[in-house]
């Protein structure tokens, strides 16, 4: 934001937060254009020596008084041009002065100030244009890719006639001068691949077969040597920020492998006198020594920070390194003075002032690895996971040692102990499903010893407590009697099946009595209290929402826990007073609850024993009857099939028969009614 002022002389604008000042000549002004913008209008002056300033913001009404003042005093005519919105992606790129514009047909789409590129890179049929990151902006554009089409015409090339267009305007950096030195065919981790690198004085070019990158030594924050675990390898690690870019790749770290053995002599491009003026008896003119050493020390020269190597920290074989897994890849985790580093696929940094705290997580006496998790201040979570056991001695001291807040502290009694309370490891799952295993076959062996004659019979009947599911009684007795027919092995195995489903109903009954109480939960009984908290939102949520229109319900009840923090304590202690009474009430009122509840339960409990009591007696005496029926049937129907045997079928007809045999089960069933229910045999003798 800021102000434009109009004058004979010229146009200045001021900008209100910065207050900078941009000021343009009458005489320098060569082009206005007016048209309409996302913020209202707006206008673009051209000046003669190609600079484009843009203001947005004016209202359409001010076009006829804005293209009257640049008639008269400019002698210029403000030209109508609107932009394109067709939202094609093709079209004409047109460089003029400072601006590149993109048009379809006459009307721009969008113009880019080649000021504002950093960086331009070629490849087939495409151009790359970076951009500048603003610190001013929360989101700033980076990345902008034109596709160029082949053409017919000999000599030129499109793409590189378009590239020169954008470099001879562009604030790229150039590769002015020598190199002090270059180093060859260097093997990158991250970008992968072999790469030259060039050392200028104020930055680094990494030239490889595909890509090409200018690292300016303003965004390398930090340097790492770190020895490889083999110990015959060495990672040399620049940190960087902003990061390089490789399409929609971002490198934050630029990993380079040397081996121990690879040595190398060095001449800088620079005479002695310069050298020694520079880099302040940091380098020589001639140097020679490992390649790892040469690099990193050229470097620390250049970019003018220190190097951070491992501390004193020794993992069990001895390196100053830790072998772990990170995400999908095996690396290794450095722990340093005040962090640790991941190489190398992510590479990851975290510092320990970055730390909230860390894990030992799942790890047991079978298992021969666990996982060290760390998370951050923000909520991030690292997980290295597949350490060795062997490893979790030296990281616990490390860790202790730097005062990091461990998460399971107090539990390094011994490996298993320290991760007894992860339940979702294998070791645990199995020692639940033995406990209960041991308990049912306790379970098994007391209902054997009750049994008489242990036979498969009776320990079926006794495992299946509660009659409710009778085809699977019938289904045991079946089995029962087929094993004791059999022999001792197969009653054996039979004994087991049963247990299986006894476990299964064992296991229910838990369940439904859970649903019973939450279904013959009271609705008469007194609610709880609330608290103090809870009276007062209920009393102020209101006003919180008269105050705050439109809030949600989550941010409203962050609000109010935020207003009953700053509360004081005499209004605090106003809502206390008014809980303890609510309190008061709430037990009172449960007392006589209580006493209400236990006279109507020990009414149903009667009510439910008598009802009982009455079921028992109607089925003993129905057990009884059918007793005395059979007894009765089986001494009569030998009578009965004498008699039958004497009539011809011929005269017998199919009714009498039927309202024969009809009459003859009346009546004994009438003579079983009337015996006295003890004596069986005296009745089936009698008759």
């Amino acid at each position: 934001d800021g102000r434009l002022r109009l004058s004979r002389q010229g146009v200045i604008f001021k900008n209100s937060k910065t207050g900078k000042v941009d000021n343009i000549q009458a005489s320098e002004l060569a082009e206005g254009v007016w048209r309409r913008v996302a913020l209202g209008h707006g206008l673009k002056l051209l000046t003669k020596n190609g600079h484009v300033y843009k203001y947005d913001g004016f209202r359409e009404s001010e076009f006829d008084k804005l293209s009257d003042f640049f008639k008269a005093h400019y002698r210029l005519e403000l030209a109508e041009k609107d932009l394109c919105v067709k939202g094609w992606n093709w079209g004409t790129v047109r460089f003029g002065g400072q601006l590149l514009s993109f048009d379809i047909g006459e009307q721009p789409v969008f113009e880019i100030p080649l000021s504002n590129v950093s960086q331009c890179t070629t490849g087939k049929n495409e151009v790359t244009l970076e951009f500048h990151q603003n610190d001013d902006a929360e989101v700033s554009l980076m990345e902008v890719r034109f596709y160029v089409p082949p053409t017919q015409e000999d000599g030129v090339d499109p793409v590189e006639a378009f590239a020169q267009n954008v470099l001879s305007k562009a604030d790229v950096i150039q590769a002015t001068g020598d190199a002090i030195c270059i180093f060859r065919e260097l093997q990158c981790l991250t970008p992968r691949g072999r790469y030259d690198i060039r050392i200028y004085p104020t930055f680094l070019h990494l030239h490889g077969k595909t890509f090409d990158y200018k690292i300016p030594y303003t965004t390398v924050l930090r340097l790492f040597l770190l020895p490889h675990k083999d110990q015959r390898q060495m990672f040399f690690v620049i940190s960087l920020d902003p990061p390089i870019k490789q399409g929609q790749t971002r490198y934050h770290f630029l990993i380079l492998l040397f081996s121990k053995d690879e040595d190398i002599s060095l001449t800088l491009n620079m005479n002695e006198e310069e050298v020694e003026k520079r880099f302040e008896g940091r380098l020589t003119k001639n140097m020679s020594g490992s390649l790892y050493e040469m690099v990193s020390r050229v470097m620390k020269a250049l970019v003018n920070r220190k190097i951070t190597v491992p501390g004193n920290f020794q993992g069990h074989s001895g390196a100053q390194c830790i072998t772990c897994s990170y995400k999908a890849s095996s690396g290794l985790l450095y722990p340093l003075e005040r962090g640790f580093i991941y190489v190398h696929k992510p590479p990851v940094h975290i510092r320990f002032d970055e730390i909230s705290f860390v894990n030992f997580a799942r790890g047991t006496t079978t298992t021969r690895s666990f996982d060290f998790e760390i998370e951050t201040k923000q909520g991030t979570q690292y997980t290295f996971s597949s350490i060795e056991r062997e490893e979790y001695g030296k990281l616990f001291d490390f860790v202790n040692a730097k005062k990091l807040n461990i998460k399971n502290r107090g539990l390094k009694e011994g490996m298993k102990q320290s991760y007894d309370e992860y339940a979702d490891s294998d070791e645990d799952q199995h020692d639940a499903y033995l406990e209960r295993m041991k308990e049912e076959g306790k379970i098994r062996e007391e209902n054997a010893n009750d049994s008489s004659d242990g036979s498969g019979e009776e320990t079926d009947e006794s495992f299946n407590p509660g009659e409710e599911d009778d085809d699977v009684a019938e289904e045991f007795d079946s089995n029962a009697s087929a094993s004791s027919s059999s022999g001792d092995g197969d009653s054996d195995r039979d004994e087991k099946k049963p247990a299986k489903k006894a476990k299964i109903v064992k296991d229910r009954k838990p369940r439904k009595k859970q649903l019973e109480s939450k279904k013959g939960k009271d609705p008469n009984a007194p609610k709880r209290p609330m608290s103090a908290y809870m009276l007062w939102l209920n009393a102020n949520r209101e006003k919180i929402k008269s105050d705050h229109p439109g809030i949600s319900i989550t941010d409203l009840s962050k609000k109010a826990g935020e207003l009953w923090k700053a509360m004081s304590k005499e209004r605090k202690e106003e809502w206390d007073r008014k809980a303890e009474d609510a309190r008061r009430d709430y037990e009172k009122a449960m007392k006589e609850y209580s006493v209400g509840s236990k006279s109507e339960s020990s009414k149903t409990e009667r009510s439910k024993k008598k009802k009982k009591k009455q079921e028992k007696q109607t089925k003993g005496k129905v057990e009884k009857k059918g007793a005395a029926s059979k007894s009765l049937s089986s001494t009569k129907t030998p009578a009965k099939n004498m008699s039958e045997s004497f009539k011809s079928k011929e005269f017998v007809s199919s009714d009498e028969s039927s309202s024969g045999e009809s009459k003859k089960e009346d009546s004994e069933e009438e003579g079983a009614a009337s015996l006295p229910p003890s004596s069986e045999e005296s009745a089936s003798g009698s008759d």
